[in-house]
C-alpha cells in the first residue's frame, strides 16, 4: 500500500486502484480479492456456492419467522437476534438428510431443533420463570395452548430489579417457508403483581389452521413492568423481557 500525497484526498475506487482513509491517513492500494464472476462459475468454488445458497435460505427463513412474531419481538429481542437465528436455521438446514448439498432446506430439515430458542439472550425464560407450565400443539385441531398451574410469583419468578408487575404473552405461528407466508395469533394475560400470593391458573389458547401442512411454532414470554403512581411502565424498555419457542412441530 502507499500513502496519498498532494492537496486532494480521494476516497473510492478507480479501475484496479482503491483510495481510502485509515488511521494512518489517506492511503491507496491495488484492488484485490476474487471476482464475483469467478465465484459464480469456477468449479473450484462449487462448495462456496453451495454454502452460500444454504446460508441464504437460512437468512430468509429466519426473517420470515421474525416477521411472524414481530409484535412480540418489539419488546423481547437482543441486538444479535438476527445472527443467532440464522445460525439456528443453519442447524435446521444441515439436518436435511434427503436433499443434496446446496439444496438442503428448512422444510426437509429438522425444524424441531428450534425448540428452546431464546429470542432475548439478555432475558431468558429459563432464567426468570421457574413455575411449571405445559405447552402443546394439536395439529389436527389447530389448537395451541400454554397452561400454567397456580404459583407464588415472588417464589417462582426471578424478576429484574425495579419490577413490580408482569404478564405472560404467547404467540402461535403457522409458517409456510416455501411460499414465504404465515398465520399468527397472539394472546396475553392481564398485568399481575409480583407478590407472595398464589395466582389463579393461567390458560392461553390460540387456534390456527386445522390439519396444517406447515411447520408450527408456539412462543411463550414474560414482560416486566414497574408501577409508578398507578401507571404501568415497561421496565427498562423491555430489555429484560423473555420470549422463547417452547413448542415446535415440523411436518
Amino acid at each position: 500500500m502507499a500513502k496519498q500525497a498532494g492537496i486532494f484526498k480521494v476516497e473510492g475506487t478507480m479501475g484496479d486502484v482503491t483510495f481510502y482513509k485509515s488511521g494512518d491517513g489517506y492511503m491507496v492500494r491495488l484492488k484485490g480479492g476474487i471476482s464475483g464472476n469467478r465465484i459464480a462459475n469456477d468449479a473450484a468454488f462449487v462448495r462456496t456456492r453451495e454454502n452460500g445458497a444454504e446460508f441464504g435460505r437460512a437468512g430468509k427463513a429466519g426473517k420470515l419467522l421474525r416477521t411472524a412474531l414481530n409484535s412480540l419481538l418489539q419488546n423481547a429481542a437482543d441486538s444479535k437476534l438476527i445472527s443467532r437465528l440464522v445460525t439456528a436455521m443453519m442447524r435446521v438446514i444441515k439436518a436435511d438428510a434427503t436433499s443434496t448439498r446446496g439444496m438442503r432446506n428448512v422444510i426437509d430439515g429438522e425444524v424441531e431443533l428450534l425448540q428452546g430458542f431464546e429470542f432475548n439472550s439478555e432475558g431468558k425464560l429459563s432464567s426468570c420463570l421457574y413455575a411449571p407450565y405445559d405447552a402443546s400443539i394439536n395439529r389436527a385441531t389447530g389448537q395451541f395452548s400454554v397452561a400454567v398451574p397456580p404459583f407464588i410469583p415472588s417464589h417462582m419468578i426471578a424478576a429484574p430489579g425495579g419490577a413490580t408487575h408482569y404478564k405472560f404473552i404467547t404467540g402461535a405461528a403457522e409458517v409456510d417457508f416455501t411460499a414465504g407466508s404465515y398465520k399468527v395469533d397472539t394472546k396475553e394475560t392481564p398485568v399481575q403483581i409480583l407478590d407472595n400470593m398464589p395466582t389463579a391458573a393461567v390458560s392461553l389458547e390460540s387456534t390456527l389452521t386445522p390439519g396444517s401442512t406447515h411447520p408450527l411454532f408456539l412462543a411463550l414470554g414474560i414482560e416486566f413492568y414497574q408501577e409508578v403512581n398507578g401507571e404501568m411502565y415497561p421496565l427498562n424498555n423491555g430489555s429484560f423481557n423473555a420470549l422463547t419457542l417452547v413448542k415446535v412441530e415440523g411436518i
